[in-house]
């Protein structure tokens, strides 16, 4: 059974804006000759590796609820300029949309079990689902989701 991270997406309002900005990243890469992957760099280095790896992914926080994943590719642990060991986060490039799973804010990553995972959101969406991200938004905020 996979093991997944959690982790804020600071600075992002949707999925859509985080699609985006995967996109540019990723396109920036491609220009420098570089694989078709994006990172994130983190300090704390997991421990777990082996069990993230076995089909883990890294699960968006945005406004408060985890709404999206990554799934991760690799995980490279390096020393920093300033002596600072941290690591990289290789995730492939696609999104997948989740159902929406509240989260309250906290620091740096937490561990994901699989049975705590919100499920992806299907390419036939159906009913709130269709609606885009802003309007669910503003549905949870008024408590109506």
């Amino acid at each position: 059974m996979s093991l997944n991270l959690v982790k804020l997406c600071v600075g992002i309002d949707s999925p859509e804006q985080l699609q985006s900005f995967i996109k540019q990243r990723v396109a920036q890469r491609v220009s420098e000759g570089k694989e078709r992957v994006t990172m994130h760099t983190t300090r704390m280095v997991p421990k777990r590796v082996d069990e993230l790896l076995d089909g883990g992914s890294l699960y968006w926080v945005i406004k408060g609820k985890i709404q999206c994943r990554q799934a991760l590719k690799d995980i490279e642990v390096f020393t920093d300029s300033e002596g600072i060991r941290r690591c990289h986060l290789i995730l492939k490039p696609k999104l997948f949309k989740t159902d929406w799973q509240p989260r309250r804010a906290f620091q740096g990553w937490r561990y994901l079990k699989a049975e705590d995972v919100p499920a992806d959101l299907g390419d036939g969406k159906k009913g709130l689902d269709a609606l885009p991200t802003h309007i669910r938004l503003e549905l949870a905020q008024l408590g109506l989701l």
